[in-house]
């Protein structure tokens, strides 16, 4: 039985052959008119997510099928020349569309830093602020309860043991918006402490270990956390877990961070898993790695549980390991 060829194939073909019309068009002379149709070209390329490692051979091939039929060794020249400049601007889509992505990736990092200083600003001000208020209650009401008739010394009491409460949630909320441990200790403190309380709160068995300890940028180490923050809401909420592993390594001049769990899991390569996951924070987790210049990958089958796992280049400069926080 004849097999009918793909759509894919079919617009594979007719780029090739527009690719090597417009070649040969340009090195005979078609001039702007034709270096115009190669930048269109570019941008068709880029639409239909074709590579630049896979338009380098159909270039190639196009130059030598080109050369073949125009042959002399002045002419060959000439074309290789004309051949060049055609890539060029057949590729220069791809150089508007890459500073295109690095300034998203600026504004991403920047936004991020500034919603991290926000964040921190209220958590530090829930904990020192808000404590210190509550303090002065606490003393007002012993001053009160002390020449109080007895029924109303229990009132006191009572109101003494609601405000303990208060304090204890809002120091709970603090260190869930940003734990001092984070700016004081470092990356692998924070997570290790967040593992210990999500741990006592959910009975998972959450295994921490890193063979590299070093202090990172305060922006990278903010993305680790996050990270594993977002990563353990999610096997608490959905995974139906009872083991998560948390690993940190050096590979070469990068760091590998991943979580692992035993839990139900889902069909990450499936045609909509990313956008039906979207609860999950996944988009979130991405925004945040790209915005370091970081690989996030997410690998998970049904009843097979969930990784994932970030790449991390270390060429950038590590953080003073004795910062504190302000």
């Amino acid at each position: 039985m004849k097999m009918s060829p793909s759509p894919e194939a079919g617009a594979d073909a007719d780029f090739e052959q527009q690719y090597s019309f417009l070649l040969r068009e340009y090195a005979n002379g078609g001039g702007e008119s034709a270096l115009g149709r190669a930048y269109e070209l570019g941008r068709q390329a880029i639409a239909a997510q074709k590579s630049l490692v896979g338009i380098a051979p159909l270039h190639h091939q196009a130059l030598k099928e080109l050369m073949s039929v125009e042959g002399g060794q002045q002419r060959c020249e000439d074309l290789i020349g004309a051949s060049g400049a055609f890539l060029a601007e057949c590729l220069s889509p791809y150089e508007v569309s890459h500073r295109g992505f690095q300034d998203a990736v600026k504004a991403l990092r920047q936004l991020n830093e500034t919603l991290e200083a926000e964040i921190k600003r209220i958590a530090y001000a829930v904990h020192d602020e808000a404590g210190q208020l509550l303090v002065a209650v606490h003393l007002a009401l012993v001053e009160v309860a002390r020449d109080s008739p007895k029924p109303q010394q229990e009132q006191l009491s009572r109101v003494e043991e609601l405000l303990g409460e208060v304090e204890r949630q809002l120091r709970r909320y603090s260190h869930e918006l940003r734990p001092t441990i984070l700016d004081d200790l470092g990356w692998l403190a924070a997570i290790r402490f967040l593992a210990e309380r999500v741990s006592q709160r959910s009975s998972l068995a959450i295994d921490v270990r890193a063979t590299l300890t070093v202090r990172l940028s305060s922006t990278l180490e903010t993305t680790l956390y996050r990270i594993a923050q977002e990563a353990l809401n999610n096997v608490v909420k959905h995974a139906k877990a009872k083991h998560v592993w948390i690993r940190a390594k050096r590979e070469k001049q990068s760091l590998h961070f991943s979580i692992r769990d035993d839990g139900a899991g889902f069909n990450s390569h499936g045609e909509h898993s990313s956008v039906g996951r979207k609860g999950l924070g996944l988009v979130a987790m991405r925004e945040r790695a790209s915005a370091v210049g970081a690989t996030l990958r997410i690998e998970s089958s049904p009843g097979k549980g969930t990784e994932i796992s970030l790449l991390v280049p270390l060429e950038v400069r590590h953080a003073n390991s004795h910062r504190t926080r302000g």
